[in-house]
């Protein structure tokens, strides 16, 4: 789809910073390495190769815990996972921090029972709730996923697998992900990282 099929949002979606705003789509391609001991190793770089983000998982931590940092190795923002919670709710905070002052958004299942996953995805002012900001549908065998703005059919993000032979041999799991103009793609990364935790974790 050519850059000019997107319309830009009016209003920037901002959640973890301004620096990942682009007024044009943002491609990404995340790379899975599935042979591994630990969970939430990704790898995420532009169409050219080039890495953006890193994310590194905790091998023996009694909360699932993932840290999504810059290519510099700097975090950015910490994910983690409310035990016991029957929505399986991640919440997302600023940095390494766990502290509720520094938390952005958190996310939880729209329903108990899913044949598809849809994610709610409120922001950390959005304190009752009642309404989602955002909204992720996906299927994890399609290996697909929409992101929307609210209850809208606003379309901010969409992931797609991406069929490589030389990945599968290498035992890794790659994704194609388009970030619409003016949205914070470092929050939709974030976001995609649940969804796979999710998955990982759906007979929990």
């Amino acid at each position: 789809m050519p850059a000019t099929a997107y319309q830009p949002l009016l209003n920037p979606i901002t959640v973890v910073g301004p620096q990942f705003c682009a007024q044009y789509p943002v491609d990404l391609v995340i790379v899975k390495k599935v042979m591994t001991i630990s969970h939430g190793n990704f790898a995420v770089t532009d169409v050219n190769g080039s890495v953006i983000f890193k994310v590194k998982g905790t091998l023996l931590s009694l909360h699932d815990h993932r840290v999504l940092l810059d290519a510099a190795g700097k975090p950015i923002v910490s994910l983690q996972r409310k035990m016991l919670s029957m929505h399986r709710r991640w919440q997302v905070f600023r940095g390494e921090s766990s502290d509720p002052k520094d938390l952005l958004f958190s996310t939880k299942l729209s329903s108990i029972i899913q044949l598809k996953t849809e994610l709610d995805v409120f922001l950390a002012a959005n304190t009752k709730e009642e309404i989602c900001d955002f909204k992720l549908k996906g299927s994890w065998f399609d290996r697909s996923c929409t992101v929307y703005a609210g209850n809208s059919n606003t379309i901010i993000a969409q992931m797609h697998k991406k069929h490589n032979v030389q990945s599968v041999l290498l035992g890794k799991d790659t994704f194609a992900v388009t970030v619409y103009p003016n949205v914070d793609y470092a929050f939709i990364v974030a976001l995609i990282v649940i969804l796979d935790e999710i998955n990982e974790h759906k007979n929990d």
